[in-house]
Parts: structure tokens; sequence; C-alpha cells
């Protein structure tokens, strides 16, 4: 949600930026724009809608400084308008502002700014920012920052300059993610590192109630009570390229289509064939705790909980482990009581999001230890949880998570695998799940083949307004994964439902023109997904099965078949998931939707 670039160095900063806010145009947003200091005067812009009309009204302006703020704005407090699109400024325009986040005592804030005359222009919460900068500011803008965050609550990170300090920006962050960037050519801020990565891979992180004063030249970090921090940069593994289409007509295709280097990613490294058991560097620093657990709990939101879901299947058939899966939106709302040596695992791509880190926050007040799936290096969750484990799947652009859910997946078998051979697996049965693990990548490249099989599919159905997804076991998260793809991309409605359920309700809605996809392996769940079927095709409802490759018996009992090779049963759900993957994304394509940047959605989700 929203996205921050900040540059300052010897370069143009007007492209830089606007360049850096075309890379976060993924982030999900509805307005945009910018501002550029000479030195001597401060140009700026905003504009409704597509970056692609910022650019239009900047390219006729004189913006020639070196440094600048871009952001784009999803829409919180205030319509998509030109007033509420970011930069905020003062009413002399001597601080401008971008924000990411919320302040949460917005309204109390604007009552005491009007009391004392000032006059606001906008619905949003970041013009109290600006406002109050610059009632605090006496000549020192870090001092005016810091002395601003002491007096707002919620979450933020912003970007500030102001007219009288040229040659410094000021950022600061509490519970939404930045970055500075170090270059040849400047530095950077960010809220994501897509935004600079064509510059630099040299990052550092801002972590809660920091901010820096950024120059040219350097930077300095300090906290909001004004002790400076040492930190030292990072590398950052994603190529420029990685945010390319590199021929592709949209980012959620390329990266179905990487899924196979992606399971390799997760992969290398961590396995050992020969003992059957995986080794996972970022857990040592719990490895003893964890050999005493017996409880977990996964806590994700959406798609990364749907993985979560996939997981407690896997751990319960490779270790001695109670696995619980819950939504990270509710799960800091229950009354939590973890019996001793309880795990929470919290599953995020991003590892910014904002419901899964207030559920780690509580879980961590109660006592419990913790561990991260995340992809970024760096990210909030990585570093609030006690270890963790990286995807390594590299920047997943496309709005809709296909990648990283198979990372997901894959490194959920690898945990439990690895847990499961110091528990109860034999030698011969941790060998066989790693040479499985191994033969994925090509098996994932036999659904891919099928991609103008699954088009046509598509072509046929993608008119039906209401679809059925089914799956039991480990593929009933499967089906609600399914579910909510189609949603997303094409705003098809749809429903992943275990198909035990079916005749307690769903039933009810099939008919001719409801086509219900039907995740079918041949595992000790076959025979149960049959009759579903026969009971949809009794009542003449479509029916598209993803089933093994060879099954004769389905050929003449479904009206479409997509073919997954055969897997042992808690990897299928890798594979069946691309199937779903696939369809949904040529449903999209026929509807002519913006498939990489569906309406209403944004890629990390920072605010509650």
């Amino acid at each position: 949600m929203c996205g921050i670039v900040c540059y300052i160095g010897n370069k143009p900063a007007k492209q830089i930026l606007l360049e850096g806010l075309k890379r976060l145009e993924y982030r999900g947003y509805d307005s945009a724009g910018l501002a550029v200091q000479d030195g001597k005067k401060i140009s700026w812009q905003r504009a409704v809608g597509k970056i692609a009309e910022l650019e239009r009204r900047v390219n006729g302006m004189d913006m020639k400084g070196t440094s600048g703020i871009a952001h784009t704005r999803w829409a919180t407090h205030g319509e998509p308008t030109e007033e509420n699109a970011h930069p905020q400024v003062d009413p002399e325009q001597n601080v401008f502002v971008i924000h990411n986040g919320i302040i949460e005592n917005y309204h109390t804030l604007k009552r005491k700014l009007e009391k004392k005359g000032v006059e606001f222009r906008s619905e949003t919460d970041t013009e109290v920012l600006a406002h109050l900068i610059a009632m605090n500011f006496e000549g020192d803008l870090s001092q005016a920052v810091r002395n601003t965050m002491l007096q707002v609550e919620g979450t933020f990170g912003i970007g500030v300059m102001h007219r009288q300090t040229p040659g410094e920006l000021v950022v600061a962050r509490r519970g939404s993610p930045l970055i500075i960037g170090v270059s040849d050519v400047g530095h950077f801020v960010a809220s994501d590192v897509a935004a600079m990565v064509r510059y630099t891979d040299q990052v550092v992180h801002l972590q809660e109630n920091e901010l820096a004063r950024v120059t040219a030249d350097g930077f300095t970090i300090s906290t909001v009570q004004a002790k400076f921090v040492e930190r030292t940069t990072e590398t950052v593994e994603w190529q420029a390229e990685d945010a390319e289409l590199n021929g592709f007509p949209h980012f959620m295709l390329k990266e179905i289509y990487e899924q196979t280097m992606t399971i390799k990613n997760a992969l290398r490294g961590r396995l050992e064939p020969g003992e059957g058991v995986p080794k996972l560097g970022g857990i040592i620093p719990v490895w003893e705790r964890l050999m005493a657990c017996r409880h977990m709990v996964i806590v994700a939101c959406g798609t990364s909980y749907f993985a979560g879901c996939v997981g407690r299947y896997i751990f319960e058939k490779l270790t001695e482990i109670d696995v619980e899966v819950e939504l990270a939106s509710e799960f800091r709302y229950r009354k939590l009581n973890f019996p001793p040596n309880t795990f929470i695992i919290a599953i995020s791509q991003s590892g910014e999001t904002a419901d899964t880190l207030a559920a780690i926050r509580e879980a961590k007040r109660k006592g419990a230890s913790l561990l991260g799936i995340v992809n970024v290096v760096g990210s909030s969750i990585s570093r609030e949880t006690d270890a963790g484990i990286y995807n390594h799947a590299g920047p997943e652009i496309g709005v809709a998570s296909t990648k990283n859910f198979t990372s997901q997946l894959v490194i959920l078998v690898l945990l439990a695998l690895l847990l499961g051979r110091h528990q109860k697996l034999s030698l011969t049965e941790g060998v066989e799940v790693i040479r499985e693990l191994e033969s994925l990548p090509v098996k994932l490249s036999k659904v891919l083949a099928q991609a103008n099989h699954i088009e046509a599919i598509a072509q046929k159905y993608h008119k039906c307004n209401n679809w059925l997804f089914l799956g039991r076991k480990y593929n009933y998260p499967i089906a609600m994964e399914g579910a909510l793809k189609l949603k997303e991309i094409s705003y098809i409605h749809a429903e992943g439902y275990a198909a035990g359920e079916m005749k307690h309700g769903p039933i009810a809605l099939i008919n001719p023109q409801m086509p219900t996809v039907a995740i079918i392996p041949e595992d000790e769940m076959y025979e149960k997904m049959i009759s579903n079927i026969h009971e949809i095709k009794s009542r003449k409802g479509p029916v598209i099965a993803i089933a093994v490759e060879g099954d004769q018996k389905l050929k003449g009992l479904a009206d479409e078949v997509i073919e997954v090779p055969r897997v042992i049963d808690i990897l299928n759900p890798i594979l069946a998931v691309v199937a779903c993957q696939l369809l949904a994304y040529y449903c999209a394509k026929f509807l002519h939707r913006d498939i990489d940047k569906p309406r209403n959605l944004a890629k990390s989700v920072t605010v509650e």
C-alpha cells in the first residue's frame, strides 16, 4: 500500500523519482506526486490516476534539482483527489511531506491545530504532519521531525523536505518500512527496494522509531530519543532485471513460469539426500527450543494463510507437533494461552504485513517463541522473530501472489521434514521426501506445458459469474487459494470449500452456469472426491478436474481435465495450485482485467 521514493545526489532527481514510482506501481495506488528541490525553490506536482498522468504534467515543468521526494497514495483518509495526494504541505509551502501509514490520533491533533488557526486544505491525516513539522521547525529539520514523532500515534514511514534546508532529506519510520540505498550517484530512500535496485544493491533498513538525515554524501541514523545509531549496509539479492517483464505480457504470468526456478532456490543448499534431513541454517538460534516444541501456531494473512493451512496437514503427517493456523488479523483479539514451548510461525511475503506483525508482537508478550518465513531480507518480521527462513524467490511484482506461495509450501515441507526426522520419520521416509522435492521443478514444467490447454478451458468458462473450488485434506486450502486467485484478478465470484461440506449448503448453487474446479489426486480421498463429482454432474454442473496424469476414470466423468504429474500427497498442492494460477490468469486475460494491478488491492498491506 502506497509507495515512497526519495533521492538526493548528483543526478537530476525528477526522472529518478518517476522511474522509482513506476517500479512501485504494483503496490497499489490511486494518485501520485513528487517535489524537487534545486537549492532555491521546491517545485512540485500531484495527479490522480496513473503515474503516466503525473509524468505528463511534470514533463513541461522546470524541475532541475538533484534532490526530491515522491509518493504513490492508496486512499485511506479522504477520496483519491489531487488535494489529498502527496506531498502534503504547510500553508507557507516550506515543509513537504510524503507518508505511508495511518496517524491514529489525527482527529485530536487536527482539532488542536484548528484552534490555533491552522486551515486544512485536504482530508488527509498526512497534512497534520506537515503542519506539526512546520510548527516544530527552528532551523533543525531532524529535530522538528523528532518532536513531531513524539506527538503522533499510529504507523508511518515519512519523507520530509524543507525549503530552508536544501541539501538534506529527513526520513522516519514507525511500523511502515523504509530502506536507505547507497550508490555512487547519491542516496535513495524507499519503502521497497524495487524502487532503487537499478542503481544499488547496498541498503540499510531503518528500524522502529528511527529517523535518518540523508544528504548526497551520506546519512546519519538516530532514534526518536536523539541517540545516534551505527548500522552497516546489507547486500540485496534482487537484480534490476528481476523487476522487468522480459517478454511476458504480465508479471503474473512471468512469475508463474518462474516457479520452476524459485522452487530450486528454496531448496538450494538445504538438502542432504543421503541423510534424508534438510539443512536450515536460519533456525540454528532456536534449535534447542524447536526440538522441545510440541505446539505450533501459524499466523498469516491472505495467500500466506492458505500456505499455513497446507502446512498444518504437512506437520501432522511428518511430525508429532500439534499445529493451529490463525488469521493474523484475528489472532491478537483472542484470549491467548500458550502451552509451554509454543512456537509461533509468521508467514509473510513482504515481511511487513501489519496484522502479522501485530500478531507476533502479541505472541511475544505472551511468552511464545517466534519463527518467520519471509521473502524480504531485513524486513520487520525477519528482525522481530527469534529466527527465520527466507524464500529466496526474488521480487514478486504481480499483486496476486504465485511464486511466493509455492516457495512457502516448500519451506514448510523442509521445516516439517527436519523436525520429523528427529521425532518419528525413518531414513527411508526422509530420503523419499527429499527425492520428491528434487523432482518438483521438472514435474512443475509439465504443468506449465499445459498452458494452452488451460487457456482453452478459461476461454470456455470465463463468462461464468460464479465458480466453486473443491478439495480435501492437503488440497482443501488449495481450493481456497484457487478461488482467491480467480477473485483477485478476474473479479469473478468464487468460493473454495472442503469437498465434504458441499452437501451442507453449496450444493444448492450448482447449475449449468457454475463451474466447479475439483482437485482430485489419487490419494486416500480419491473415492470421496469422485462421489462429490457425481453429485455435481447429476445437477448438470460443469466440472474442471485437476487430476493425476493418466486418470482414465475422470476423463469420462469430468467435463475438462488438467493433468498434473504423480507426486507424494504432501507435495500435490504445489502442482495443483499452479494449474489454478494459470486458470485464473487466463480468465482475467479474456475479461481484459488489469492483471498485475487488480482494483482496490495492494501488494503489501502495511496498515490494518
